[in-house]
């Protein structure tokens, strides 16, 4: 077993001592770990980036040009004296969990994941550990998501009645992971799909690599809305009620988020509709994950951590909180899935 803990945790986000390199920083490193594309975990200026093949076209899309290294999914690397592996976390596309092996001890730090496969990104795969590092956006027994094929027939349901209506219904969500999700949700039988460029571009990055991701317009100051009848437009939460959403004239707003699961939340975001729908483990998914790992120690990283961590100890488990700078669906509104 490693004389020191195999990871730690620093100021500038979670570090291996044994490999010299960061995980998910958060402050400028030499070396960076990133286990997907979204702004809390991919953060810009450190000197050299890490990431699946699959995540490395959204983090050159936001990151400009870095120098960056790809690693397979299972491939095994000696860094230092680690040896470290990427394995699917099932979030967004590319995304990946990372497991660091220092004198046969193991430790896996998770990125954001979820259980359940959704159609687009790489289903989640268990890895087995002594320590789990575990995010818990969602660490409340309420949180439990229905099955996305329920969930997709309440947005088309809405869908079809607001055009019913004379409206056009607009759709918030985050422009990496939930807004191509949603995509592949959509029934293309009640009418055109618009795009807010943010959620373009990165589908844009997306379909490069192969994704099957049905067809969409995005909206440009010279669109007319009246050319497209039918239209659901899909945009980032910030869009709602802005000077943008304005040119479409009387519309019906929904948002698709895991946070729709709580009533304060609904009435904050003030959208018509709130979808529940979440790239984070429920509560479900957050235990079945830490039991597949069969860790002993698990760290809990943003979101409800004391109540989360307390649930385990009391179940057994060695748990502790790490502070992070992590988000979640409520902190970066143009990325966070």
């Amino acid at each position: 077993m490693a004389a020191d803990p195999v990871l730690t945790f620093t100021e500038r986000g979670i570090y291996c001592p044994a490999g010299g390199f960061h995980i998910d920083p958060w402050r400028p490193v030499d070396r960076a770990l990133v286990t997907h594309g979204h702004a809390d975990h991919a953060r810009p200026g450190h000197g050299a980036y890490l990431a699946t093949p699959a995540a490395g076209p959204v983090l050159r899309h936001r990151l400009g040009d870095i120098r960056l290294e790809a690693a397979d999914y299972g491939a095994v690397q000696r860094i230092g004296d680690a040896r470290v592996s990427f394995h699917p976390a099932g979030h967004v596309p590319g995304s990946a969990q990372i497991r660091v092996e220092v004198g046969g001890e193991v430790w896996v730090v998770s990125g954001d994941y979820k259980t359940v496969p959704d159609g687009l990104s790489e289903p989640f795969e268990p890895v087995r550990c002594h320590a789990f590092v575990s995010e818990c956006t969602f660490g409340l027994p309420v949180f439990e998501w229905a099955p996305q094929a329920a969930v997709a027939s309440e947005i088309n349901a809405w869908w079809a009645a607001s055009v019913a209506e004379g409206r056009t219904p607009m759709l918030a969500a985050y422009a990496l992971g939930k807004a191509q999700r949603l995509l592949t949700m959509l029934d293309p039988s009640i009418g055109p799909v618009l795009t807010h460029g943010a959620v373009e571009e990165t589908t844009a990055v997306l379909r490069a690599q192969g994704l099957p991701l049905p067809e969409t317009i995005r909206v440009t100051p010279e669109l007319d809305p009246k050319a497209h009848p039918g239209a659901l437009v899909l945009a980032p939460p910030s869009a709602l009620g802005s000077k943008w959403a304005r040119r479409f004239g009387a519309v019906s707003t929904g948002h698709a988020s895991g946070w729709m699961r709580l009533r304060g939340v609904r009435r904050r975001r003030a959208a018509d509709r709130g979808f529940v729908i979440s790239d984070h483990a429920d509560w479900p998914g957050l235990l079945s994950a830490i039991r597949a790992t069969g860790a002993e120690k698990i760290f809990v990283t943003h979101g409800y951590t004391e109540i989360f961590s307390r649930w385990l100890s009391a179940e057994g488990w060695d748990a502790a909180i790490v502070p992070t700078e992590f988000g979640g669906e409520t902190e970066d509104e143009g990325d966070a899935g």
